[in-house]
């Protein structure tokens, strides 16, 4: 079995390591967090070094994911990602085993979809995205770049979702509907009409 980095040992790298151990598809190698903290376990996994060490692991390690949570900015998931990519680290589609992800649909590089997720048919999903539990993506839809959907949020069929953008838990959009760029949807949000670039929705019917 391949084995596999984790960047970030936050919270969000432990629910990162359950969906991995669940798949079976890697064997955590270890996690990179700041420096300082190498001593340090996740989880029993060992934190074996610092952003600044990822350029010598890559001589030990083919594959990494980032494991860094997001919801008011997505700055430092996007930077360490190309970090990655530029560094020539494989960042593969991680999958829980009991989530469901129609074979007509496209998820992007070193996206983890989290445990009991739908994504139907004709849908995409872009690079270095969080999906997680219990949330849906209908068909036809399209999340962009570097974006979380959080836990049970329902994405209507044909919805556009522009990069960097949050989507709060149990946020529940229309059908049919943009929104924008660098957006962020607090959670329980129902949003019925189109949101333009850059705006922040909190608690709101729209």
């Amino acid at each position: 079995m391949d084995k596999i980095l984790l960047i970030g040992a936050g919270g969000h790298s432990r629910s990162c390591i359950d969906v991995i151990e669940s798949s079976g598809s890697f064997k955590v190698a270890g996690l990179v967090e700041k420096k300082g903290l190498e001593s340090e376990t996740n989880l029993g996994y060992p934190i074996i070094g610092s952003d600044e060490d990822l350029t010598k692991l890559r001589n030990n390690y083919e594959f990494a994911i980032v494991t860094v949570g997001q919801i008011k900015s997505n700055k430092t998931r996007t930077r360490l990602f190309n970090i990655l990519k530029d560094l020539d680290y494989k960042l593969p589609v991680i999958i829980s085993p009991k989530s469901h992800i129609s074979n007509h649909s496209i998820i992007g590089d070193g996206t983890i979809i989290m445990h009991n997720v739908i994504v139907n048919a004709n849908s995409k999903i872009g690079h270095n995205c969080i999906i997680n539990n219990n949330s849906l993506i209908e068909h036809d839809s399209n999340v962009g770049d570097h974006c979380h959907v959080a836990t049970g949020a329902i994405i209507n069929g044909n919805v556009i979702v522009g990069e960097n953008t949050f989507i709060g838990s149990g946020v529940v959009t229309k059908e049919s509907i943009s929104i924008g760029d660098n957006c962020i949807i607090g959670a329980g949000s129902i949003i019925k009409n189109n949101i333009n670039s850059g705006e922040t929705i909190i608690d709101h019917i729209n």
